[in-house]
This record gives structure tokens, C-alpha cells and sequence, in this order.
């Protein structure tokens, strides 16, 4: 495993107006698993080969979170959602058109609907994304309806944890609740191979964008910055 650590990256918050984001940045080649839990229980989240965690000095909106999968109980709604006709396939990260043109139709809608930022991904963009760096651990479910794919979630899969990467996916099926189904197969796949915890990401409580994760509580939050010799403190929202 090699380990380079980047420069702190400054740059406009993306979630929170006016306000300026400050990330630290390692660089890992064949991250190990052991190594990869340490991070992710910390806080840390991972594109490619790039793992990074916020350290703004002035703001600590993003919470990290984390589902107990073993004590989660699914509602009668998340039932009726996990119903849905959508076959599931679990690949490894990987890319094709039908996964840029997919990924290109969900960002346009979002960047309508939520006034995201809009560019077209490229091939290059999207292995460096999504693709490289996904070692052991890393793999996709892909979701269809019959032949169509309509649903894409990368995830990370570690003895002691799952970490949802990143899920795009068709709006023209919307009444599926494509994002809902698909972290709730991704506790459901927890449950079966009895992996602890579910790390969904940050969690900005009542935003537009990041607020949807309440949906899945009860979850526990991380209560300190740890470093990597830091004891974690994790509390029960």
C-alpha cells in the first residue's frame, strides 16, 4: 500500500452558500481493507483513489453517519418500496455508454431541479471517479427495469462495513423511489451477510440535498474530528 498525502484542497462549499470548504486529501494505491475501515470510521469518503474528509475550521454541518443494519427494521413503506419490479445485478465498478449517458441524464435533471452544477462526464472522468482505485472492495448494483438500466450505486464492501460511494440513477422512474430502494438493498445485503454498518455518507440535517438521509434513522453519529490514532466517538442521534 503507498500513501501520499495532497495538499488541503480550498474551495466553495458546494452545499452550504457562501460559505468556503477545506478537505484533506490522501492519495492511496492498493488501499488496504484494514486500512480503508480506520478512514471510513473517521470520517473519511473515497472517489477513486482519492480518500478525503472535510476540516473546515468555521462550520461542522456535514455530520458523518451511520446506519446499524442489524437493529434496523424496515417500515411497512420501506417494504412496499423494496417490491418494486427492479432486478438488481452486482458487478464490479465498471463503465460503459449506457452508464455515461445514464449519468449524464440524472445530472441534467438534477442540475434543473436542484440547480446542480452541470458538465458532461467523460469517459476519462468517470473510471478515474468510479472505476479505478476500487481494489477488493469495490463494487456496483446496477438496477433495471427488464433490459433498461435505470439505476447505478457504487459501494464499498468491507468485512465490518458497507460505504454507499455514490447512486445515480433514471428519474423517468421516480415512482420506483430508486434512491430509497437503493440504500435500503444496500442494509437489506448488510443484514444477509451480517455486516454491522451501513456508512451512507454526510449528513447536513434539513438540507435540500444531503436532508434525505433522516429518512433512514435511527442512525449514530460521529461526534469528534479523530485522527488516525484518535479514539472515535460515536453517539445515537
Amino acid at each position: 500500500m503507498e500513501v501520499f498525502e495532497l495538499e488541503n484542497s480550498l474551495s466553495k462549499c458546494s452545499y452550504l452558500e457562501g460559505l468556503e470548504s477545506n478537505m484533506k486529501y490522501f492519495y492511496i494505491k492498493q488501499c488496504t481493507n484494514d486500512f480503508y475501515m480506520t478512514l471510513l470510521e473517521r470520517g473519511w469518503r473515497r472517489f477513486g483513489h482519492y480518500f478525503f474528509v472535510p476540516i473546515c475550521s468555521t462550520c461542522n454541518a456535514c455530520v458523518t453517519i451511520r446506519q446499524d443494519c442489524q437493529a434496523f427494521e424496515f417500515s411497512k413503506s420501506h417494504k412496499r418500496i423494496l417490491k418494486n419490479p427492479i432486478k438488481v445485478v452486482i458487478n464490479r465498478p465498471h463503465v460503459t455508454q449506457e452508464h455515461l449517458m445514464l449519468y449524464d441524464k440524472y445530472h441534467r435533471y438534477m442540475n434543473r431541479k436542484k440547480k446542480w452544477n452541470y458538465t458532461q462526464i467523460t469517459l476519462d472522468n468517470y473510471y478515474d471517479t468510479f472505476v479505478a482505485g476500487y481494489e477488493e472492495f469495490g463494487y456496483e448494483f446496477d438496477y433495471y427495469f427488464e433490459d433498461l438500466l435505470i439505476g447505478v450505486a457504487l459501494v464499498d464492501i468491507l468485512p465490518d462495513a458497507i460505504s454507499s460511494v455514490y447512486c445515480y440513477y433514471d428519474h423517468d422512474f421516480k415512482k420506483y423511489s430508486i434512491g430509497t430502494y437503493s440504500i435500503l438493498k444496500q442494509i437489506q445485503f448488510a443484514k444477509s451477510y451480517n455486516i454491522p454498518y451501513l456508512y451512507p455518507g454526510y449528513w447536513i440535517k434539513n438540507h435540500y440535498a444531503m436532508g434525505y438521509k433522516e429518512k433512514f434513522k435511527p442512525f449514530e453519529i460521529l461526534l469528534n474530528r479523530p485522527t488516525l490514532e484518535d479514539k472515535c466517538i460515536w453517539i445515537k442521534e
